[in-house]
């Protein structure tokens, strides 16, 4: 089941994508029709192109399938909004990612600042103010993500039970991604071989919210009790943590035309990785030192990251964290197969994790 790029495939899988997708474009194009004037336009472009290109819909289909695991009661209609409305807070989440990154590139295309910052020259603006003029229509943009994300989950029209159980895991939610993004802020530029550390981030950025999280919510908005939730736990964490590691290889060691971002950004911006902190705890004296003037430099030459990519193979580290994918994977799997759970959600979930995980750079 091994994949270059993410292909969550299958019947099942399609149609929730396809619903979620209905679901963002009757909203987006809604939210336009109440917009105060044309001079809105790029904003509406590029929330547009960011929410319909590329985009995996991972946290509307561990939505979905918690919702199916709990027995999926009465209307889809509200489970629908829901995961479409986690959909708006990921784009959110990205934009603001990308600003705080510097990055140029998303899902193929240029970052929403890179590309609101074009449009302003387009309409006439400045040159030398298009970069900060870029940055603050990106952070307005995720903003207006944000709040729409709100809005789509009070349009869900959950019951006031709904309610009580669903909204606290959504603002839990939001927390435990800001805390990771906050975390690793923390450790970027700062060349470490402290790989707790850079397992915390990836448990809270990706472990926490891109799986537990979303699988909690569709849970509750089936009222399913505390077992299932647990199980949800102990599927997830595992496996957002080797979803995150396998990131952290592709960031390194991948193809831009199939992963829609540049490879060597983690490198020119010292992201505190496992696998930098693997590297840097086995790299002899002369490892470090080259490890130490590369990582975190932004002139990063293709001739400087490839010396990085020799010590990352020299010192075990892309070896060892591909390990790390596998157990972490196997140790998902083995709790998604003691839990019993419906046929159509095992078979869901263990494609997601396979796919996840074996995303070959």
């Amino acid at each position: 089941m091994a994949s270059a790029v993410w292909d969550i495939s299958g019947p099942a899988l399609t149609s929730v994508r396809e619903q979620v997708d209905a679901q963002l474009a009757d909203f987006v194009s809604a939210q336009e029709q109440e917009a105060p004037g044309p001079e809105m336009a790029p904003l509406f472009a590029t929330a547009r192109r960011l929410l319909f290109s590329r985009g995996k819909r991972l946290r509307p289909l561990l939505c979905m399938a918690g919702w199916q695991a709990a027995g999926s009661p009465g209307d889809s209609h509200a489970v629908l909004r829901v995961a479409a409305a986690l959909e708006l807070f990921q784009t959110f989440a990205l934009i603001h990612d990308d600003v705080m990154d510097d990055s140029d590139v998303r899902r193929g295309g240029p970052t929403a600042h890179r590309s609101l910052a074009a449009a302003y020259i387009r309409a006439g603006g400045r040159h030398s103010r298009a970069e900060a003029h870029g940055r603050g229509a990106a952070i307005l943009l995720g903003d207006l993500l944000l709040v729409w994300s709100d809005t789509m989950l009070a349009d869900a029209r959950l019951s006031a039970r709904a309610r009580a159980r669903v909204l606290p895991l959504v603002d839990t939610m939001r927390a435990e991604l800001v805390h990771g993004q906050y975390l690793d802020l923390l450790g970027t530029g700062r060349i470490s071989e402290d790989v707790g550390a850079a397992l915390r981030v990836a448990r809270y950025k990706t472990g926490k919210y891109t799986v537990e999280r979303p699988l909690h919510i569709g849970v509750s908005l089936a009222d399913g009790g505390p077992g299932l939730l647990q199980t949800c736990t102990d599927f997830a964490l595992p496996l957002g943590e080797a979803f995150q590691l396998r990131d952290d290889l592709i960031g390194v060691f991948g193809d831009p035309v199939q992963t829609g971002k540049p490879v060597g950004d983690d490198i020119r911006e010292g992201k505190a990785t496992v696998l930098l902190a693997l590297a840097f705890q086995a790299a002899s004296r002369a490892e470090r030192r080259l490890l130490s003037t590369l990582v975190g430099s932004p002139e990063l030459t293709d001739e400087d990251l490839g010396r990085v990519h020799t010590v990352l193979d020299t010192t075990g580290a892309r070896q060892r964290v591909e390990m790390m994918i596998v157990s972490r994977r196997d140790a998902a799997l083995a709790a998604l197969k003691a839990a019993d759970l419906v046929s159509d959600v095992t078979a869901m979930l263990t494609r997601i994790a396979w796919t996840a995980t074996e995303r070959y750079p």
